[in-house]
């Protein structure tokens, strides 16, 4: 033991100070023996003519090999982006909305009993909804969702209505 209890060096290692021959490298069968480079002459790291350096420009490193892409990513061609050709708008929505409320508050207004409010109510919505249908087909379809919106809005009152009288009743207030 030296240096104060830690094992001797073997021989032919460099020690911290740099005394001592280095350490030999092992050799492949078929491989000259490494020794200086006489002067003019390529090293062997990189072609003639390329430029030296960690990382010379065009040459892969050889640390990562190069390997097929997985398809996580993609690599071809983008891919064609699809648009609606008449997206639909929150104003177009919102114009929809407002007349479909409209067409249905005028109607319910013609009613002066539930019975009647009902009938006129499923007769306005069922007229709005046809509207809603064409308009989807050819017209604006922000406009027809709208209308399909309060139409159905106001239906879901009208039968929430019903029921309501129905149930307290026991009558069916449609007939």
């Amino acid at each position: 033991m030296a240096d104060g209890g830690w094992p001797a060096r073997p021989s032919g290692t460099p020690s911290a100070t740099g005394s001592g021959p280095p350490a030999p490298r092992p050799v492949s069968a078929g491989q000259p023996a490494p020794g200086p480079v006489p002067a003019g002459q390529p090293s062997g790291l990189f072609p003639a003519g390329q430029p030296s350096g960690l990382f010379p420009a065009g040459q892969p490193s050889g640390l990562f090999p190069a390997s097929p892409p997985s398809g996580l990513f993609p690599s071809g061609p983008p891919r064609p982006t699809f648009r609606e050709p008449h997206p639909v708008r929150g104003s177009a929505v919102a114009a929809g909305l407002g007349a479909g409320a409209l067409w249905m508050l005028v109607f319910g207004l013609l009613a002066g009993t539930l019975r009647a409010y009902a009938w006129w109510t499923t007769l306005a919505a069922t007229m709005g909804w046809l509207v809603s249908l064409a308009l989807a087909r050819y017209g604006d379809r922000g406009v027809a969702v709208g209308v399909a919106i309060s139409t159905g809005l106001a239906m879901s009152i009208a039968a929430v209505a019903v029921a309501a009288r129905w149930a307290a009743s026991g009558d069916w207030p449609m007939w």
